[in-house]
């Protein structure tokens, strides 16, 4: 097995990521884009059965952020991962960033959609990666501005849920009408979280900062596909 290095990775997110979750894509591009590129291939050949869940779980969810992120700086400039045409979502552009076959590990070729859906919510089910995984988009989780390092995973996705879960953004509560908003993302993947919850509120509420009453009307809030961009260098 090849040995799981992932200090290339972690610099270049502590060097181009801010601590909003946004990337500084124009200079990661102009400067860098080779040194993601020496990555994906120096773990090109990392056998998963090698690892253990928690060493699993961190290298996945760092490759899927990593191919993410380069099929992005080969497009860049662009405004969002969902292109329009003549103010129309271009929405087969917009599958084939999730479905095409982008990256070969271990002979075995992957999309972004094969990471998430057939590898990491079949062999790996863990409700915390929806706060980890990022699509590049302003509606996903902050992206962190470091690599998932199995010993500390478990910490690092605990914050990942505490952050995604506090953000006014993605998760508010309005006690007037007693209506909890929250990000879509708790609608797609409804029936992982409730592998560990009764519901939805019931799992917010463990790491919201105010504690929710038992009854409460949800809203999902649009999500926003524009790409999660710092356009200061």
């Amino acid at each position: 097995m090849t040995q799981l290095n992932l200090a290339i990775w972690d610099n270049l997110l502590r060097k181009y990521v801010n601590d909003q979750g946004q990337v500084t894509y124009d200079s990661w591009k102009q400067n860098s884009l080779a040194e993601l590129e020496q990555w994906l291939m120096n773990v090109r050949n990392v056998d998963l059965q090698g690892l253990d869940r928690q060493q699993a779980i961190a290298f996945l969810l760092n490759l899927y952020n990593a191919l993410t992120i380069r099929q992005v700086l080969y497009q860049y400039p662009i405004d969002s991962i969902r292109p329009q045409v003549l103010g129309i979502p271009n929405w087969l552009t917009f599958l084939r960033f999730f479905t095409r076959s982008i990256y070969t590990l271990s002979g075995q070729s992957l999309s972004l959609n094969t990471i998430e859906h057939k590898i990491l919510r079949q062999q790996y089910p863990e409700p915390r990666i929806h706060f980890a995984l990022v699509c590049a988009s302003v509606g996903c989780p902050l992206l962190r501005a470091e690599a998932y390092i199995p010993d500390r995973l478990t910490a690092q996705l605990e914050d990942d849920c505490e952050r995604f879960i506090n953000n006014p953004d993605k998760v508010r509560y309005d006690a007037a009408s007693q209506t909890l908003y929250c990000s879509k993302i708790f609608k797609w993947y409804k029936t992982d979280f409730l592998t560990v919850a009764d519901s939805i509120p019931t799992y917010i509420d463990r790491y919201f900062k105010d504690p929710l009453p038992p009854a409460v009307t949800m809203v999902y809030l649009p999500y926003s596909w524009d790409l999660n961009r710092c356009l200061s260098s």
